[in-house]
Formats: C-alpha cells, sequence, structure tokens
C-alpha cells in the first residue's frame, strides 16, 4: 500500500502525455483506455501490405543489430575487426532507414499522416532521436571524426536508442494485442 502510495504519484506525473490513448489513464476514474486503432484503422492496418513489410523488417533489423552488436562489441574488448564492425553499423543504419521510410508510408496509410499519427507519437519522435544518432555515427565515419573507439561508443549510443525504441514498439505491438482480446472478448470480460 505504501508503495502504491509512493509509486503510482510519480508514474501520474511522468505520464503526462496529452493524449489518453496513449496512458488510457484518467484522474479519479476508471474507464476502459482508448483502443489504438478505430475500426476503419484496424482493417486498413490489416490489409495493407506495409504491415507485412514492417513485420519482416524489423526482424531483419533486430537481427543485423544483434550481429552488429557483437561486432562492436568484440572491436572494443580485443581491437580487432574495426572495418567489419564499422560496416555493419552502416548497415544497420540503412536498414534503419528502410524501416523509417516504409514505416512512414504504413502510418499514411492507417492514420493518414507520414509520420507523428496520434497511436504512435512517443515512438515517432524517440525514432528521430534514433535515425539521428545513426546519422551521425554514419557521418563520423565519413568524414573521419574521431578515433576508432569513439566511433564504436557513438555506435553503441545509438544502439541503445534503438533498444529503447524497439521496446516502445513492442509495447505498442502488446496494447494492440489487448485490445484485440478485448475486442473479441465476451461480455463480462476476459477469460483467465
Amino acid at each position: 500500500m505504501l508503495t502504491t502510495r509512493l509509486i503510482d504519484p510519480l508514474i501520474n506525473a511522468l505520464d503526462c502525455s496529452p493524449w489518453g490513448s496513449t496512458t488510457g489513464r484518467s484522474a479519479g476514474r476508471v474507464e476502459a483506455p482508448c483502443p489504438l486503432y478505430t475500426p476503419e484503422q484496424r482493417l486498413r492496418r490489416d490489409l495493407s501490405p506495409w504491415t507485412r513489410v514492417q513485420g519482416v523488417l524489423a526482424i531483419a533489423q533486430f537481427a543485423v543489430f544483434l550481429v552488429s552488436l557483437a561486432l562492436v562489441l568484440r572491436f572494443l574488448v580485443t581491437g580487432q575487426g574495426f572495418a567489419l564492425a564499422t560496416a555493419s553499423v552502416c548497415i544497420k543504419t540503412m536498414v534503419l532507414y528502410v524501416i523509417m521510410v516504409t514505416g512512414a508510408i504504413w502510418e499514411k496509410e492507417v492514420f493518414g499522416r507520414y509520420l507523428f499519427a496520434h497511436a504512435f507519437f512517443w515512438e515517432d519522435l524517440f525514432s528521430f532521436l534514433v535515425i539521428g544518432l545513426h546519422t551521425v555515427y554514419v557521418g563520423a565515419v565519413l568524414l573521419g571524426l574521431g578515433d576508432a573507439r569513439t566511433q564504436m561508443l557513438l555506435a553503441l549510443a545509438a544502439y541503445g536508442a534503438y533498444v529503447i525504441n524497439a521496446g516502445q514498439f513492442l509495447l505498442k505491438l502488446r496494447a494492440a494485442r489487448r485490445d484485440e482480446l478485448r475486442r473479441y472478448a465476451p461480455p463480462g470480460g476476459l477469460a483467465s
């Protein structure tokens, strides 16, 4: 009870998004959270070929990330494989650009705008930090700025931001699945 009295106000203070569909909270009364998609948006999402493209690219990007992360860490620990690590981060960055462009197309098709759709505002905003860090890394490599270790540490910073952003999208996917369960749940709530 004490932790609830201490933690809940902190969470509520930090969770100050102006959009109810992001949080599902309201002051003083319990409401069902707003669904992530309207029925029309859900239909457009389900019919869009870009939905599948995003799923495939997300998995591919994560696989490239894991390989690249291993190569970057190998270089930082052993000092070997700088060229391979650099190439892997550049490939990861290219995949990131592709997923950002196709994601914007998907968002336009589903929500009617290329970026910052109501349901994905915070994820899109943080994606710009991720893409910015990756771009700064590529710029440092192309312009020869910093030594090899500094460049690899910059890549790690970009990767840390990517992991946070990927987590945001996974939470959003989970919220969408919960919406689907609520939508098809029998009256009286979800079965356990």
